[in-house]
């Protein structure tokens, strides 16, 4: 299909003429432009217009199709990442004695132990750089046991390389800012974990955690809102084996207690624990408040506490 170029003066032209032009112009629309592969162009399904033509394809030349083969065949590292303390572009030396090709290593075998060892001393060189690595590291140990999303951990690994540029960490455990950035990375987040969740797999205890994070807060200038209860019940829901509808009727139940105003000052977790309990026994699913409390991790006495009153609102007996 040729394409024929015309240069016309623009000393000769007419508005007239400019905007017959213009009218005459096709207008594709989107859902109609395709991208052939084969000639790197833009092409209109309904007119065969060529939009656009030699698009730069920018997707590798090889193809893959297992999680293994595309990290064989692919020729780049890891994205940049802050849970990382050089942010992921040191290269790591593999402990293995094989190469690429995978034969053996024999004659350079000692002289590939000599380059690892001094490839892992350049990699943490400053005192900030040992920080930051053994801050990372208890950020991977948390983080994997308290099952966090990836985007939480990065924002709690941004946090804490702030606090080490405002010189908040010096003269404080790791341990005790990493546990207070990841709270506060989960309350900016929207993701329901409880301090007391976070101190169980700590070595410090609950004040000098709450204390960091007040800290952070203060001195980063960072404004958390208020955790809302509607946060916490699809993973009471989910730990209890409740169906889906259970949800739905929980939040219900909080957006009316809501409107009463009757949520503030109240345990979050507490409040959550006890519209969870009111959407079981309305669907029917027999749970106790010992076990809604011992998920929500609360204690039994508030989620029957937080029940009765959430029950005064809906006009439920209980006893």
């Amino acid at each position: 299909m040729g394409v024929l170029t015309m240069f016309i003066d623009s000393t000769a032209s007419s508005p007239e003429s400019s905007m017959d032009s213009e009218s005459k112009k096709p207008k594709c629309p989107q859902d109609k432009i395709v991208y052939d592969t084969a000639h790197g162009e833009y092409v209109c399904q309904d007119t065969g217009e060529v939009i656009e033509e030699k698009v730069i394809d920018e997707r590798p030349e090889w193809r893959a199709f297992t999680s293994e083969e595309r990290g064989r065949r692919a020729r780049t590292g890891g994205p940049v990442t802050a849970t990382v303390h050089d942010m992921g572009f040191a290269t790591t030396i593999d402990y293995t004695d094989r190469d690429a090709a995978g034969r053996r290593l024999t004659e350079k075998k000692h002289e590939l132990v000599k380059l690892r060892k001094w490839q892992a001393r350049t990699r943490i060189i400053t005192s900030v750089e040992r920080n930051l690595a053994q801050a990372m590291n208890e950020l991977d140990r948390l983080s994997d046991i308290l099952n966090l999303p990836s985007y939480v951990k990065e924002e709690a690994a941004r946090i804490y390389r702030n606090a080490v540029e405002k010189g908040i960490v010096r003269g404080r455990s790791i341990e005790s800012i990493i546990a207070a950035t990841i709270y506060l990375a989960c309350r900016e987040m929207k993701v329901p974990r409880s301090l007391d969740e976070i101190t169980r797999h700590t070595r410090v205890n609950r004040k000098e955690i709450a204390r960091c994070y007040r800290l952070l807060l203060r001195e980063l200038r960072i404004k958390v809102a208020t955790t809302d209860p509607v946060d916490y019940v699809p993973r009471i829901v989910h730990g209890l084996g409740l169906p889906g509808q259970a949800v739905k009727i929980a939040i219900e139940i909080i957006n009316k207690a809501k409107e009463q105003g009757v949520t503030g000052g109240k345990d979050p977790a507490g409040l959550a624990a006890a519209a969870v309990y009111i959407a079981a026994e309305q669907l029917g699913e027999k749970r106790t408040q010992k076990e809604i409390a011992h998920v929500a991790g609360v204690t039994e006495v508030t989620v029957r506490n937080r029940y009765k009153e959430l029950a005064k609102i809906l006009g439920l007996e209980y006893e």
